[in-house]
């Protein structure tokens, strides 16, 4: 979808459009809803403080939801100052003696919380409600103090377009026909003359640093997690004014229009099935951020709050069902701000990861390994004859991943995993008396260069290491972040060609209807191109 000068979006006017249409369908105002996500796009691009946006419409959100939790700077310090957050002091007049937990309060409030709003809250002792602010989950990263923040790396050039992911997270959601937390998109654009690349994105939540759809929403429904940088809904938080849907620019919001498919007992039997020691619907603060939402609410990917937490087990920490599920590898989940994680590593050295996937799939194993060598000798040419599954260059890989891997930490678990493979297998090569680190094998192997009469051997080249990488795996055209221009700091990095003002989606390899999905959005893409944002809905 192209975007114009008369558009705030950056997906265009025509997705401006439609966003204002779907928030006639509401009960809300829908002018208060583009014109404070017009500013709080404005607040991401530094042209507006949050102080001033705050007051530019505290009057008009206090008329249209009683209500105006929206963090500032200002009532964060506050709330600090006190130690007392927003939420505890509202559910304290529905806890009475403090025995109930925050979920048991909810559970009393009953459905009528996401119809009347948080103002419902401050009617409990008869009073009108009083004044909030913000608690430490909803404030912008320069008040955050979490040392994690999740995110992923996707090498869209590995993406087959098999939609394994999309199908992973509406399973362990349990989401309903056509509201797809993952989604991926193909899509054509000219490269000059005649020729035309095809190319592919995968579009979850960003998860931004700096979130307009926050900014706008009156009961902080939509907040940050304060340890570890997640944007989540509070789905018993949330009144359904849609307006975080108008004022994200990615477009990966869902309204849940009708009772979900699957019933909360559902859910719940589901994640006992998966070994969940929750719900798989609260966090560790016991708010309702994960899994589908009930009638009413917004809902978008999470990135799995209550695998984060631990609830699935201390394996699952660190990883997403669309990770989990993606054949190729092309999603690397983990902690952006860590360098050693899965995601900071792959985008420091896209061809060694690639390489790392692809020899851990098609390299030998170092128990069959240590078979075939049984009685070969130890020279290079007779174990490269007596091994199955490595021949020249894979060995020419495996000792380029080595030595590039020398300069850089290790990985999370499944990096980790694959790291221990290939080192297995080194091992298993120098115990049968191969010696990697000679010139003999080195120079054969086009890892080094072979010195002069004069020069001493000084071991593998790194930068013969990385040429091999780079010529078995490829190395990605560029990495981009999605609009990163308009300030939002999104925490997914793509590897990649980032799609242009002229791109036009087109069909996929294969279709939603092909694995029981449901592209519900098929009607505005159709006609839609990628535009200036790069993205298409």
């Amino acid at each position: 979808m192209s975007t114009d000068d008369e558009s705030f979006h950056p997906l265009g006017k025509e997705w401006e459009t439609e966003l204002e249409a779907m928030l006639d369908d509401t009960e809300y105002d829908s002018d208060l809803g583009l014109e404070m996500a017009k500013d709080a796009m404005r607040v991401t691009k530094g042209e507006l403080s949050e102080a001033e946006f705050h007051e530019m419409y505290h009057d008009d959100v206090m008329d249209e939801f009683g209500v105006d939790d929206r963090p500032t700077e200002e009532a964060f310090e506050e709330m600090k100052a006190a130690e007392e957050g927003t939420m505890s002091r509202m559910l304290s007049k529905f806890e009475g003696d403090g025995e109930d937990s925050r979920r048991d309060a909810m559970k009393k409030m009953g459905a009528g919380a996401a119809a009347v709003g948080l103002g419902a809250w401050g009617t409990a002792d008869g009073g009108d409600p009083e004044p909030n602010v913000a608690d430490a989950d909803s404030v912008t990263e320069s008040s955050r103090e979490g040392d994690i923040q999740w995110g992923m790396a996707i090498d869209l050039e590995r993406c087959d377009g098999c939609l394994s992911c999309v199908t992973a997270c509406s399973q362990e959601n349990d989401l309903d026909q056509g509201v797809n937390w993952m989604y991926i998109l193909d899509y054509e654009e000219p490269r000059g003359g005649a020729d035309t690349s095809r190319n592919r994105l995968v579009r979850p939540c960003q998860h931004c640093t700096d979130a307009p759809c926050e900014k706008v929403c009156p009961t902080t429904a939509r907040h940050t997690r304060e340890n570890d940088g997640l944007v989540l809904t509070d789905y018993d938080v949330c009144i359904g004014c849609r307006y975080c849907q108008v004022a994200c620019p990615y477009g990966v919001n869902y309204f849940q229009w009708d009772e979900p498919d699957a019933s909360v007992e559902e859910v719940r039997e589901h994640a006992e099935q998966m070994g969940a020691e929750n719900e798989h619907m609260y966090d560790e603060r016991d708010r309702w951020v994960d899994s589908r939402a009930p009638r009413g609410v917004m809902s978008k990917c999470t990135m799995c709050p209550t695998r984060q937490d631990g609830f699935k087990g201390d394996e699952y920490v660190g990883t997403t069902a669309c990770e989990e599920a993606c054949p190729p590898d092309a999603i690397q989940f983990g902690d952006m701000n860590d360098p050693d994680s899965d995601p900071q590593t792959y985008v420091d050295n896209p061809s060694r990861g690639r390489a790392l996937v692809q020899v851990d799939s098609q390299g030998p194993s170092a128990d069959a390994l240590t078979e075939e060598l049984e009685g070969a000798d130890d020279d290079l040419e007779s174990v490269l004859e007596a091994a199955e599954d490595l021949d020249e260059e894979m060995l020419r890989v495996i000792l380029a991943i080595d030595t590039v891997s020398e300069e850089m930490g290790q990985g999370d678990a499944e990096y980790v995993a694959y790291e221990q493979n290939l080192l297995e297998v080194i091992d298993v090569l120098e115990a049968h008396g191969l010696d990697l680190e000679s010139e003999e094998v080195l120079v054969e192997l086009r890892l080094a260069d072979e010195p002069d009469e004069d020069e001493e051997f000084d071991g593998a080249s790194e930068s013969d290491a990385q040429t091999a990488l780079e010529n078995f795996a490829g190395a990605p055209e560029s990495n981009f972040r999605l609009l990163e221009d308009i300030g939002t700091n999104p925490n997914v990095v793509y590897l990649g060609n980032e799609p242009g003002p002229n791109a036009e989606q087109v069909d996929g390899p294969v279709a939603y209807d092909d694995v029981g999905l449901t592209d519900n959005r098929k009607e505005v893409v159709d006609e839609g191109t990628v535009g200036d944002a790069g993205v298409s809905l």
